[in-house]
């Protein structure tokens, strides 16, 4: 009997969203398509297009693309086996991979290089914090089959635009940290002076270390453990391995950012956390929210495309956490625009609705934002009560639909909101929205 009970009152029992997978509610959803369109924006002047790539990916595209001992492929991935065919599928950890086997899969570098962002929801399951949630979501651009340092610094210079145009300011709010990873030969004989430094110290590793020690050493360059600093520190720096051109490029991008007067900080511990980063790798870094935290961050991945299976091709990108970007928002007190209709419509009989209703859509048509109060069961509320949620509504006017002005085929503007004109209303005409539905639009 009592599992009886318990199995009924589950069926009967709300339902709540995934740990660590959050509803997007107004206003804060507003927030969201002002910070979308600031991204917009930014990609449009530097001339990028947007693509679109599905949420369920094969799983072996980013064992192949992150690498097989990272940690995203190792602790972090959500993968499945579909049930109608057996394949093996994975909710993307990360943008860049799936661009690039977009790219691959249509061909699109057959007639020269491409730029092109994202907007998207990713998924790793990680322990739910602030900023950190298992359904997060990523901006992104990639540029693939440039092979110059020109596009390294452009892609470096859009995150400032795009910083600048949200309000946020570079070297106060958040700086810019850049090292060089070189090429394979080059990392190959760090990885070699870098194994044997840490064997020497093989006492003060970790296990997460001691694990990484022959598959993935320059991870361990990354650590957050205490007692492994000091060794960390003394260990093999990769910038002293690179070779002339690797150190040209470098200096290249280096040269472009000092020119434009952005100023950044070498940091020759950055890897990143994906295993396909080549030559340029950069952060953004803020500690406006405490400890200092990655904001968003990239670099050059010249292998992945021929990795992945296209035809050897070049690529540069970078990522940013939009939860993470949009709480340092909040850090420094910079306040979204708030979308506020520029109408609100009053009835104060429901024999206006049908004369009302024509009117807002043509106003609509000419661009104007209109609210519609809504009616209740016994039919429109109060004069008083309609304009008390005009008034918080935040709209400039009120559309006043009474029965003298709709007599004479007209409605009644009333300014809402000191300094709109006078603060006596006015009479439209019904019948010709056109030539005064410019008086709504907020400039």
């Amino acid at each position: 009997m009592a599992e009886q009970q318990k199995a009924a009152k589950t069926e009967t029992s709300p339902l709540r969203a995934v740990k660590g997978m959050n509803d997007l509610l107004p206003p804060e959803s507003a927030r969201w398509e002002w910070f979308e369109d600031a991204v917009r924006r930014v990609m449009q002047r530097y001339g990028y297009a947007a693509v679109r790539t599905p949420i369920v990916e094969p799983t072996a595209l980013f064992v192949r693309g992150l690498g097989e001992v990272t940690d995203i492929v190792e602790k972090e991935m959500y993968s499945f086996t579909d049930n109608m065919n057996g394949d093996q599928l994975t909710l993307r950890p990360e943008g860049t991979a799936g661009v690039v086997r977009a790219v691959t899969e249509h061909s699109l570098l057959y007639e020269g290089g491409k730029r092109l962002y994202y907007l998207g929801a990713m998924f790793r399951h990680e322990r739910p914090q602030k900023g950190r949630y298992r359904q997060f979501h990523q901006a992104g651009a990639e540029a693939l089959g440039f092979h110059g340092p020109d596009v390294d610094a452009e892609l470096i210079l859009m995150c400032r635009a795009l910083w600048r145009e949200l309000g946020l300011i570079e070297g106060r709010d958040l700086w810019l940290e850049i090292n060089s990873l070189g090429q394979p030969e080059e990392r190959r004989a760090h990885r070699a002076a870098l194994i044997a430094h840490l064997e020497a110290h093989a006492d003060l590793l970790d296990d997460d270390a001691k694990r990484r020690l022959h598959s993935n050493p320059l991870r361990i360059l990354d650590t957050k453990t205490p007692v492994m600093q000091a060794v960390v520190d003394a260990a093999p720096r990769l910038i002293d391995f690179l070779g002339e051109a690797s150190l040209a490029h470098f200096d290249a991008v280096r040269a472009v950012l000092d020119a434009a007067g952005l100023p950044y900080r070498i940091n020759p511990r950055l890897v990143r956390g994906m295993d396909y980063y080549n030559l340029t790798v950069f952060e953004w870094v803020t500690d406006r929210m405490g400890a200092p935290l990655t904001v968003g961050g990239g670099g050059r991945y010249d292998s992945l495309i021929e990795q992945l299976g296209g035809k050897p091709a070049p690529g540069v990108g970078w990522g940013l956490g939009i939860e993470r970007l949009l709480l340092l928002l909040d850090a420094v007190g910079v306040v979204t625009p708030p979308r506020l209709p520029d109408a609100y419509a009053v009835l104060p009989a429901a024999a206006a609705l049908p004369t009302a209703m024509v009117l807002i859509e043509a106003l609509r048509a000419h661009g104007a934002s209109v609210v519609l109060h809504p009616a209740g069961k016994d039919g429109p509320a109060s004069m008083k009560s309609q304009f008390k949620k005009a008034d918080a509504s935040g709209a400039r006017h009120a559309l006043v639909f009474g029965a003298d002005e709709l007599a004479q085929g007209m409605v009644a503007l009333k300014p809402l909101r000191a300094g709109e004109g006078a603060a006596t209303q006015v009479l439209r005409p019904l019948d010709d929205p056109a030539a005064w539905a410019g008086e709504l639009l907020r400039s």
